[in-house]
């Protein structure tokens, strides 16, 4: 060491290096209590660099703002060569070569031993060429390929290192004890990177370092061995405590005790040293292996381990316990979908063990904690049951219950077959359509393992209410036909057809329908029904006919033909009707008798050609109004709200014009047009009561009548007011005796408004219960005596009559029965009056009733 070197921990430190003193190899030794290691070797250099060669330039001069350029150019020279490589072994030169601008550089990168050799460089110009040679040599520093690992020994075992390393040139190697250099002997062998120590001893130990060595560099691989010498100790390794198997089974119960040599290893089960037999091993290392255990085996067992140092023992006991057997494993099963069934999975096994069931479903495990849908487990203790709900198509498969235990694990398996309808079939295509039939074709979805029976076509158009089954050729379509033709459709009419397949357990899900296509165009055949007509103004025959649904309308340009023609002439009048929407033509000839009939037909037609017609019909022409008024009309007032209006029928011809009923106008002095009210009545009818009116108000009445061109002349109006309003008061003060079935009551009469109808009378409503029949009882007087039978209860009220109509009611009084009475100790020996305002006997009445 000198001043210009330093140790920094353990790295070393030059101060102010000497270029010519300081520049070599440099190694680091590390020193502990267990030995010496040598590190890699370091080299040290020293970077320097030259001053440019120093040449006087020419002074250049730029005005300010203008550019300039100083050129640092090469030195001079004469002749841009061409230049070329090659390899002198004739071999070509690798793909991966990279060439500056001017070739005067080759680069090879990712050099590779293969790529080692002599190479050329050829430069030439018009005056000549020159060559230059050289050659390119691949090597490699070591690399270690196999290392020396940390080993522990026994003593007078033997030690057997190897390591190995690559490189170019192939390395040397040199082993090192402690950092210093290992020379064979006796017991030593080293044969390149070998090291064999036989009959180890305690001194043996150490740091040991194999050195791996080119002329480009040294690797050390270190590892350290340690002697080890001492009697037998079960202290980190005892035997297990406990041992469990079940009858039948096998058990090993290791034993591994530390010690330096190996120790000697014998058995004793109680107080016996145990020998080999039959079922019983001594294995090499140490342990104990029982075959086919029976109970006889259970007890305790100890291990007793030997060397030249000591001795040592451990005990430990075997529990034998009683088999797991699925008793009930879950069977093969054949369901139907929708069905929910059960899986058995019963044990029996030792009381003392515990038995986990699992499920898996096709090799997936059912997870039961987290509810999963359709699946969950039944069943006690021994019982692992797993009952599967609404079970569905992809619920077939394999079933496993596992039985596990802590000694043993258990399995059985079962497959589950779930069939069901079969699935939609599929492709549907319409091959060809014409204006009736449409030939189809598909193929089958999935059968849901039941063969599918049969199919079915449906279609749906959108005139049609969902989707309909249609007929087919053939008529039976089992389940190996994949195609039919569709009869029996509509012409020009966008049709969907779709497919439904079924099996022995039911009709499945449909295809998805195929795209839409219209029917070709045909003639219409459907003729219009329901001929009919008549009405309109006069000169005017209206016909009608129900109108044909678009479905049936056959194609394109539809209309109707509209024939007809007097009774009794022979020639036909003939009118087409473009709107496909009409149901309703009218001819207009000012030579038209009134109500004149006439023989009518209505056929149909499209862009194909004209259809068929209806059967004749027979329309009258259309009629004149009624031309008289009625006479004789009268009108009187019924109640407040009710008047009665009256006249004499019109004897009616041609000429007066046809009558039909009446119409009855009504209004008041106030009315507006849009509040006069009209009554129709038809026939013969001459009387009629109009409601709803206002009390004591005047009103005007007229009749006219009507037919079907419209209504006749109004008559002379007529007045009358209607009559006051009912009284408002109800009868008060309602007193009723009961002697025996005999009933009397006497109310107060009842005194009305000035704008009120006077009292004519009084009105007794009385029925035994709110949905019996109503009684009435009409009297002019304020008292009224009814029979009221000894078993029943009765509800009685009592309301005003007037001019005007019937006022308001009393409150409901409620009437017990005789008996009811006398059950409950009241005794009726006496006429017993009663005289209470109505809510007071409501009350009263309502109290007896409670004691009922």
């Amino acid at each position: 060491m000198s001043y210009h070197y330093r140790l920094d921990g353990g790295s070393l430190a030059i101060s102010s290096p000497p270029t010519a003193q300081d520049i070599g190899t440099y190694q680091c030794l590390a020193t502990n209590p267990l030995g010496t290691i040598l590190s890699r070797k370091a080299k040290l250099q020293f970077a320097y660099i030259e001053e440019f060669e120093t040449k006087t330039r020419s002074t250049v001069s730029v005005r300010e703002g203008q550019g300039v350029v100083l050129l640092c150019g090469p030195p001079p020279h004469v002749g841009v060569p061409n230049i070329s490589w090659r390899r002198m072994d004739g071999s070509l030169l690798p793909g991966k070569v990279k060439y500056s601008k001017s070739k005067a550089i080759l680069e090879i990168p990712n050099f590779q031993q293969e790529d080692e050799g002599f190479y050329e460089c050829t430069a030439g110009n018009l005056r000549g060429r020159n060559i230059a040679k050289g050659q390119l040599i691949f090597y490699a520093p070591p690399e270690w390929e196999q290392k020396i690992q940390n080993t522990y020994l026994s003593i007078y075992d033997s030690l057997f290192w190897e390591c190995k390393a690559s490189g170019k040139p192939s390395p040397y190697y040199t082993w090192l004890k402690n950092g210093e250099r290992l020379n064979p002997e006796e017991r030593i062998q080293i044969e390149n990177g070998t090291l064999i120590i036989t009959m180890l001893n305690v001194s043996d130990s150490g740091i040991y370092q194999c050195a791996a060595e080119n002329k480009y560099q040294i690797i050390y691989a270190n590892a350290e061995l340690k002697v080890l010498a001492s009697a037998p100790n079960f202290s980190k390794n005892p035997i297990k405590k406990v041992s469990v198997v079940q009858v039948g089974g096998d058990i090993s119960i290791e034993c591994k005790p530390i010690a330096f040599p190996r120790a000697a290893v014998s058995w004793k089960r109680g107080t016996e040293n145990l020998r080999q037999s039959k079922r019983v091993f001594l294995i090499e290392d140490g342990s104990l292996k029982i075959y086919n255990v029976t109970r006889s085996d259970a007890g305790s067992y100890t291990c007793i381990a030997t060397n030249q140092f000591g001795v040592a023992k451990s005990t430990g006991s075997l529990v034998v316990k009683e088999r797991t057997v699925i008793t009930i494993p879950p069977s093969k099963m054949d369901v139907t979908v929708g069905e929910s069934i059960v899986l058995p999975c019963q044990v029996s096994h030792d009381p003392s063990i515990e038995v986990v069931f699992v499920w898996s479903f096709n090799g997936d495990i059912i997870d039961l904690k987290k509810g999963v849908t359709h699946f969950e487990r039944i069943g006690g203790e021994s019982a692992g049951d797993l009952m599967i709900r609404n079970i569905q198509l992809n619920h077939s498969g394999k079933y496993m219950c596992t039985v596990q235990t802590t000694l043993e694990i258990l399995s059985a398996v079962a497959d589950i077959i779930v069939r069901g309808p079969p699935g939609p079939p599929e492709d549907v295509r319409v091959e060809h359509i014409s204006s009736s039939t449409s030939q189809l074709s598909w193929r089958p979805g999935p059968d849901n393992n039941s063969p599918i029976q049969i199919f079915t076509i449906q279609t749906r158009t959108p005139f049609s209410l969902g989707w309909q089954a249609v007929s087919t050729v053939p008529e039976i379509l089992n389940g190996k036909t994949y195609n039919a033709t569709v009869v029996g459709l509509s012409p020009w009419v966008e049709y969907e057809f779709r497919v439904v397949a079924g099996n022995s357990i039911g009709i499945g899900e449909p295809s998805k329908p195929s795209e839409l296509l219209r029917t070709k165009a045909s003639v219409p055949v459907m003729a219009p029904t329901n001929i009919n007509g008549g009405g309109g103004s006069r000169s005017e025959l209206v016909i009608t006919w129900e109108s044909i649904p678009e479905e049936l309308q056959n194609g394109e340009g539809f209309g109707y033909i509209v024939m007809f023609r007097p009774v009794g002439s022979t020639t036909w009048t003939k009118e087409r009707v473009l709107s496909v929407e009409s149901s309703r033509f009218i001819y207009r000839n000012e030579s038209i008798i009134p109500l004149s009939p006439f023989e009518v037909k209505v056929g149909v037609y499209n862009n194909e050609g004209e259809g068929s017609l209806s059967t004749a019909s027979i329309v009258y022409s259309g009629e004149d109004e009624p031309r008289m008024a009625p006479r004789g009309t009268s009108v009187q007032s019924v109640s407040a709200s009710e008047m009665e209006v009256s006249w004499n029928a019109i004897d009616w011809n041609r000429n007066t014009g046809r009558v039909l009923g009446y119409e009855v106008l009504y209004w008041t002095d106030d009315s507006k047009e849009s509040m006069i009210g009209k009554i129709r009545v038809s026939g013969n009818v001459t009387v009629k009561n109009i409601t709803g009116l206002k009390a004591n108000t005047l009103y005007f009445a007229s009749v006219r009548a009507y037919n079907t061109a419209g209504t006749g002349p109004s008559s002379t109006p007529v007045n009358v007011t209607t009559k006051k309003s009912p009284p408002s008061q109800p009868p008060a003060n309602i007193a009723w005796k009961l002697t025996n079935s005999k009933l009397c009551l006497n109310w107060e009469h009842v005194k009305t408004m000035e704008n009120e109808s006077e009292v004519l009378g009084y009105k007794i409503l009385y029925r035994q219960n709110r949905q019996s029949k109503t009684h009435i009882l009409e009297t002019n007087n304020t008292s009224a005596e009814l029979l009221v039978p000894f078993e029943e209860d009765y509800l009685i009220e009592i309301r005003t009559v007037s001019d005007g109509g019937d006022g308001s009611s009393s409150e409901e009084i409620r009437i017990p029965k005789m008996s009811s009475l006398s059950s409950r100790g009241i005794q009726v020996l006496e006429p017993s009056v009663h005289f209470l305002p109505v809510v007071l006997v409501t009350f009263y009445s309502f109290a007896i009733q409670s004691l009922i």
